[in-house]
């Protein structure tokens, strides 16, 4: 086994190992989010977490780590006899995101299931992390069948398997620890509030703290158990501290007045329903705990809400988590001056050395710096658009977003999972049967009789039992959703460039990105104006880094329709060779205006083209306003093979009807 990374020789990044260790302290805090760039040590330090942990007492032989103390009554290893169990360290078990639903949830035999009418199950993922840490890696980029897993076994403690009538149930609690990069996309909103406490994480812009990282990381690579014996001591102190604030936990007063506190800040930031008042007061309980006390300060509260409320105030995939410290500042004094909120400080030579309580300092990260709050995205070191200069107009601002009509894809696909166009899934409503190609993981039980009932009476049937053998079995066809690559391809040009058009103009795009989220698509964006075309976002399933591309848009100079094109084509050309089965639908926002160039508008008419002759879906959103209109848009949409909308009939509410397929083919 690997010698992980101790925990305390991490550099900085204070506030990670501050909710890495409160989770550790009292595992009802919920789990933590680590957002960040990459190398950032984030996985480096959940790692390091297992190897703090208190160890457990289970049962012994039992697959699902049953408390002796109080076995589960429904365990499929069950029922325990009393007295026999064994100590063993915390696991910590981590959920690939490639993961199949057997691998997580486990799975049953069903020939032996349907034969025999035995449950004979092999646990999954969720068994082993039973009472340990359970710990997804990228945890944005998880497949949404296995997010609504991960958010049932969450939600009730427990993992229920059930195929064809046969069902297993065991207890499934584990403290749920994620890491993400953002720009590769969000969490899904039911996801991201069953984290408890998250934390944003960048790398240290202090040379004297990179250095550090640096030295650190080469003597661990160079000698990882040497490095791991000479921070022994500190790693055994810190172990020794959670085993006491456990044990002080219980002790610990939750006041009124912190209770007021608690309550009034997660109004005053607007939070939904009440999880974030639980969250916030089992979180300021576990700091007071850590910090050595038995009675939780205004500051425990007010450390409690910077961990737990950034993500849970955001109102739309575009807003940035954070908290305003001044308005939280104001709200706690406002509330303040309660009998049982002793707002003294503690004794700074305490056990907590400090409110809050700190984690050990180790001046260093193996990968990273200090947290802090990471630039918006977009802000700064933007490049310039081609063709900047002379008639460049300032960035005008999106108009409010709204809710757009479904754009889909016609035909069906093989994608990822999704929710916007039809496909061939794992999940969804069962179309027919098929032999099982590998594992069989969706039984088609009406196929499977049928194609065993011929043969009962060769195979010597005598019983009531069904004679059943792995050739009569059925894999269920299944149709669902999948998620798209969305390629937005807008004119930034002169002719879009009246403020008010293009607020509009960007307000639609804004609003056809705020869909994709929804739909779990991948986006990217091209522009073109002045001279040339440029890739404004590669492909990318972050709508966040869209938008505050979008955002920055300069608009002015010619309209370079055919290079806009062709640079799509181009795009698109490459992602096919990255994920052949994720389908494209191209979105062109433009009046259809053509300009510079020999030959302008025949020539976009040849870069379109290229479009039809493929087959992709196209849409071209129509921005031509004023009395007089030239229908170049409508033109355009017929040479991609496509179909034209207006910016009011994209709206879901507009009277032009319901769902639009973009691809309109004669029979």
């Amino acid at each position: 086994m690997s010698t992980p990374f101790p925990f305390t020789a991490v550099v900085g990044q204070d506030d990670l190992r501050l909710a890495l260790l409160l989770n550790a302290v009292s595992s009802a805090v919920g789990g933590v989010l680590v957002r960040g760039e990459k190398g950032t040590a984030k996985s480096t330090a959940v790692r390091a977490l297992s190897a703090l942990m208190p160890q457990v007492d289970v049962v012994s032989g039992c697959r699902f780590s049953c408390d002796p103390g109080s076995p589960d009554p429904a365990c499929p290893d069950g029922p325990h006899e009393p007295g026999a169990f064994e100590s063993r360290p915390a696991r910590m078990v981590e959920l690939p995101v490639g993961a199949s639903e057997d691998r997580l949830v486990g799975a049953l035999d069903i020939e032996r299931a349907l034969a025999e009418g035995v449950k004979a199950f092999e646990p999954g993922l969720l068994a082993d992390a039973h009472r340990g840490i359970l710990y997804v890696d990228e945890v944005n980029l998880l497949h949404d069948h296995l997010v609504d897993l991960l958010l049932d076994a969450a939600a009730m403690g427990a993992s229920y398997v059930e195929r064809e009538g046969v069902s297993v149930r065991h207890a499934a609690k584990f403290l749920l620890v994620g890491t993400m990069n953002p720009e590769e996309g969000e969490l899904r909103p039911q996801l991201l509030d069953r984290f408890g406490l998250t934390v944003e994480v960048a790398a240290s812009r202090e040379p004297e703290q990179r250095v550090e990282v640096v030295r650190r990381r080469l003597a661990y690579d160079d000698d990882p158990a040497g490095f791991a014996a000479r921070w022994a001591d500190e790693e055994a102190a810190v172990r020794a501290r959670i085993v006491a604030a456990r044990e002080l936990l219980p002790s610990v007063r939750l006041g009124d007045g912190a209770l007021r506190q608690i309550a009034a800040t997660c109004a005053a930031f607007e939070v939904d329903g009440m999880r974030a008042d639980i969250v916030m007061a089992r979180t300021a309980t576990a700091l007071a705990a850590w910090a050595g006390r038995t009675d939780v300060l205004a500051e425990d509260v007010r450390q409690a809400a910077l961990l737990a409320l950034p993500h849970r105030r955001r109102r739309n995939p575009f807003d940035a988590p954070g908290l305003d410290e001044d308005k939280l500042d104001q709200t706690l004094e406002e509330f303040s001056g309660e009998d049982d909120v002793d707002d003294e400080d503690p004794d700074p030579d305490g056990p907590g050395g400090g409110g809050g309580g700190q984690p050990p300092q180790g001046d260093g990260d193996p990968q990273g710096g200090d947290t802090g709050a990471r630039p918006e995205a977009g802000e700064g070191g933007e490049s310039q658009p081609s063709g900047a200069g002379a008639g460049e107009q300032a960035p005008a601002r999106a108009s409010e977003p709204f809710r757009a009509k479904v754009l889909s894809v016609p035909g069906i696909g093989e994608g990822a999972a999704g929710r916007r166009s039809r496909a061939r899934t794992e999940h969804g409503r069962t179309t027919g049967a098929r032999r099982p190609r590998g594992t069989l993981t969706k039984l088609h039980l009406a196929a499977t009789v049928q194609a065993a009932a011929p043969h009962q009476r060769a195979r010597g049937r005598s019983g009531p039992g069904l004679v059943v053998r792995r050739d009569d079995l059925r894999q269920a066809t299944r149709e669902g959703r999948e998620g798209n690559l969305v390629l937005f391809v807008v004119d930034a040009s002169g002719s879009m460039a009246a403020r008010q058009r293009m607020s509009a103009v960007k307000g639609a795009v804004l609003s056809l990105l705020l869909d994709a989220y929804q739909r779990r698509d991948k986006v990217g964006l091209v522009t073109f104006r002045g001279a040339a075309a440029e890739v404004a976002l590669p492909p990318t399933s972050s709508v966040d880094a869209a938008a505050a591309r979008l955002e920055s848009l300069p608009t002015g100079g010619r309209t370079p329709l055919a290079a806009g094109l062709l640079k799509a084509h181009d795009v698109l050309r490459v992602e096919r060779l990255r994920d052949p089965a994720r389908r494209a639908l191209v979105v062109v926002v433009t009046d259809g205006r053509a300009t510079g160039g020999p030959e302008p508008v025949a020539l976009a008419g040849r870069a379109a083209r290229l479009f039809a002759a493929e087959g992709t879906a196209s849409v071209v959103v129509d921005c031509e306003s004023g009395p007089v209109r030239l229908g170049l848009a409508g033109q355009l949409a017929g040479e991609l093979g496509g179909t034209a909308v207006t910016l009011d009939e994209l709206r879901a509410d507009s009277i032009a009807g319901l769902v639009k397929d973009v691809q309109r083919r004669a029979a």
